[in-house]
């Protein structure tokens, strides 16, 4: 698949902060954009080495943290509080509805909250670039499986 585009705001990204655009971290983007689903620094690590074994945890987890920067990946946290990395560039933000017992993840669109965001952003004149929702819970099987 083709991420010019992301790798393009990538490279400006690490650009302006005076950082280098390495081979590896395009390989750790690319792998990660290659996922469409939440993926922990372990799942990305387990990915990349796939394809390149010296590319280290590290490495990994620090890219990570600059896709976050550069607005191409978000931290969620989900069951127990691992944090978790999913798309985010060209993505809506929506919330999440996690079962507290499986880890079963919903993701969800809330018009709503979409209209309670736009309201809070004019109301204060601030423009918000992500935000945040987590609904935990019990999903109707776990529900089910404690009767």
């Amino acid at each position: 698949m083709d991420y010019k585009e992301e790798i393009k705001v990538f490279s400006s990204f690490l650009k302006r902060r005076g950082l280098k655009h390495t081979d590896q971290r395009e390989e750790i983007l690319k792998a990660f954009l290659s996922e469409e689903k939440h993926l922990t620094a372990d799942d990305l690590y387990l990915l990349v080495m796939k394809k390149n074994p010296a590319i280290g945890h590290a490495t990994v987890y620090r890219t990570l943290k600059l896709l976050c920067g550069a607005n191409l990946a978000s931290e969620i946290y989900l069951k127990d509080n691992r944090v978790c990395y999913e798309h985010k560039y060209g993505h809506r933000a929506h919330e999440h509805m996690v079962c507290v017992h499986c880890g079963k993840t919903i993701e969800l669109r809330i018009p709503e909250i979409e209209s309670l965001v736009k309201k809070v952003e004019k109301e204060h004149g601030f423009k918000l670039n992500d935000y945040a929702l987590k609904l935990s819970g019990i999903c109707a099987k776990c529900g089910k499986d404690t009767k």
